[in-house]
Order: structure tokens, then sequence, then C-alpha cells
């Protein structure tokens, strides 16, 4: 495990006891039974009172700077418990663009905004519900000084409420820019989507909407590149924890559990099979640790890292919350019980910022095969 600060030691444990007081898994039930997205009271807390949103913004826009290993352990307590919110989309993907690719301007009119909750950001990237950066088709043409968008995007999480829209198009040169475009503008239409997670998604249509030329980041498909990694590694973290609860959960039940006579436990094929998804989930937060600290020292191999730890917690989450379903027999199966949310989640977590096969085509990439 990571060596943490005193802060970042606070800020953890301050999370274990917060998050499954104030954000159970009941408290999901709710948000995705009534389509909510996330629970806008329950987000004022995240962003304003915990000052979650503010982890990765400086303090000279309001935030603590705390860096990525620290935003990990927040994610991974949320995880536990599949809250639903937008501190991915927002505190890690939205703020990271800025801070890599943004002027002065553009972090003064938005990180300030963002680390006390008011604003919300989605990051449009994909197009065909399969994510792959190198596939970005919507057009940013040259319009004045400034651009004109035309195409769709879809998933977009948290693109119903987001309030800034960061848009991966391609300019009339076939280069990647990122465009900061504003949730009402003219020409966005946003649709929601049915996610089988329960979690916020839209489908966003810009049909020539037009953006000033003070709306493009700086930096292109590299910047692309760097921020998705840092919202893989951000989810990877959340993922970590979804598994980790999936596990200590059946475990729990293992232990409590009588058949024939004798606790379930006591079956030594029920033991081993419980000793494998230790030893993933020991791999799994060596992986995330890793890529995150990598992130915070902005390395070279930050990139290979991401995707390592993103295939692993991919292949994780997808083990724990199956042998949750199977382990529970016939009560994991039901709507009542908590195991098919995390077999869900696990199915939408894998796919999101590039599932196992694209990570691992990455990583393979990136080591030079």
């Amino acid at each position: 495990m990571a060596v943490l600060t005193e802060e970042q030691t606070m800020l953890r444990d301050m999370a274990a006891e917060w998050v499954p007081d104030r954000a159970p898994v009941t408290a999901f039930r709710r948000v995705a039974h009534e389509k909510l997205g996330h629970d806008p009271e329950l987000w004022s807390e995240i962003a304003g009172t915990m000052g979650w949103a503010g982890i990765l913004v400086p303090e000279e826009h309001g935030g603590s700077d705390f860096g990525y290993l620290s935003m990990g352990l927040v994610l991974e307590e949320m995880g536990r418990t599949l809250v639903a919110s937008p501190l991915i989309a927002t505190g890690v993907l939205g703020v990271s663009a800025l801070r890599l690719g943004g002027n002065a301007e553009q972090q003064a009119a938005w990180l300030p905004r963002i680390a006390t909750g008011e604003a919300i950001v989605a990051f449009a990237c994909d197009e065909d519900g399969r994510h792959d950066p190198a596939n970005v088709k919507l057009t940013a043409k040259r319009d004045g000084d400034g651009f004109r968008l035309d195409g769709v995007k879809a998933p977009v999480s948290e693109g119903v409420s987001a309030d800034l829209l960061i848009v991966a198009a391609r300019d009339e040169a076939g280069e990647i820019v990122l465009l900061l475009v504003p949730g009402d503008a003219a020409g966005v239409t946003r649709t929601r989507l049915d996610r089988i997670d329960g979690r916020e998604a839209a489908l966003i249509r810009f049909d020539g909407v037009i953006v000033g030329a003070d709306a493009a980041l700086t930096g292109g498909a590299a910047l692309l590149d760097r921020v998705l990694d840092r919202g893989r590694a951000g989810l990877a973290a959340e993922m970590l924890g979804s598994a980790t609860q999936a596990f200590d959960t059946t475990v729990d039940y293992l232990k409590t559990r009588v058949q024939f006579g004798q606790l379930i436990g006591s079956f030594q094929a029920l033991q081993h099979r419980a000793v494998a998804m230790q030893g993933e989930l020991l791999m799994t937060r060596s992986a995330v640790e890793a890529a995150l600290a990598a992130l915070d020292e902005d390395r070279d191999d930050a990139p290979m890292l991401v995707s390592l730890a993103k295939a692993i917690a991919g292949d994780t989450l997808r083990l724990c919350s199956r042998e949750m379903v199977q382990m529970h027999g016939g009560i994991g199966m039901t709507e009542e019980h908590d195991a098919g949310l995390y077999y869900k989640r696990s199915a939408t977590a894998d796919a999101t910022g590039g599932n196992g096969a694209f990570h691992r085509e990455r990583y393979a990439r990136l080591a030079g095969y």
C-alpha cells in the first residue's frame, strides 16, 4: 500500500466515515430508481461541505491541490457504496483539462465554480458507444475567429446536468482540438440515456454550435490523452472500492450463512475462491496507487501505468461482483439484494474510458511491442 501523508490519512478516514453514513447504497438505489442522475443535495455536500470537488483545484482558485492519489482515496470510498456523483467528470476530468490546457482566463472563469460545486462539467469524447479517442469525428470548422461544431457525442457521463461541456473535435486539418462549450449553448440538444448501472449519461447533438476563439484549450491530441488518463485512473480507484466492498460483503456472508449444519465458509472450494479474489484485490491496489502516484509526479510512464491499472481494475471488479452474486446463491439474483448493483456497475465501469482489451493493446503499444 502507498505510504500516506498525515493529510491524506485524515482525508481517507474522513471519507470512510462520511460515505457510508450520508451516501449508503440505499441512497444510490433512490437515485437510480427515480432516474435522478445524481442527488443535487448530496453533490452539494460532496463539493461544498467536504470540499472534494476542489481536491485537484489550485489553492488560488479555491481548492486544496492535494493531488491524484488523494482524490483516489476519496473515490475508492465512494466506490464502496456505488455513490452516483459528477466527481470524476467534474473534479477530475474537468479540472485536469483546465489545469493542463486552459489559459489564465479560462481557469479563473471555471475552477472556482468547480471547487464549490456550483458548476458541473461533462467531458465529451466518445461518439459511437465504444471508447476510442482516435475515432473522434465531430467537426470544428473555423467560423470567423471561433469554431462551428457539428456532430454527436454519446455516451457522455453527466451530460444531462452539465453546465460546461469539454468537447473533443477535429478541425479542418484533421487535428484534435478540445473546446469549452456552455451546456445551454444554441444548437446543443441533450437526450438522456438509460444505463444499466442507473447512472447519468446523455446523447448530445451539436447542430451548428458557434463558440469563440476563447473556447479552445491548448494541447490537441496530447492533451486529450493526458486528461483521459487522469479520468481513467480516478475511475480505477472507484472500481477498486466497489470490488473491495463486493469482496467484504461476500466474506461476511460466508462467515454467517449456515447450510447442511455448517457455515458455508468452511467449505474449502469457497475458501479458495475467496482467496483468489483477495489476491486480485491486492494486485489491483498496487496498480491503482502506482498510477495515481505517477500522475502526481507527471512521470513519463504514467500512461502505461494508467492502462495497467484500468485493465486490472476492470477484471477484478467483474470477478468480485460475479462471485458476490454466485456465492450468495438465490438471494444474490434478487432485485432487493445489492449484488446485482455491483455486477451491473462492473459492466459499465469496465467499458467507460476503455475496456480491458483497449488498455492491454495500449499498454503493449506504449511498451514498444
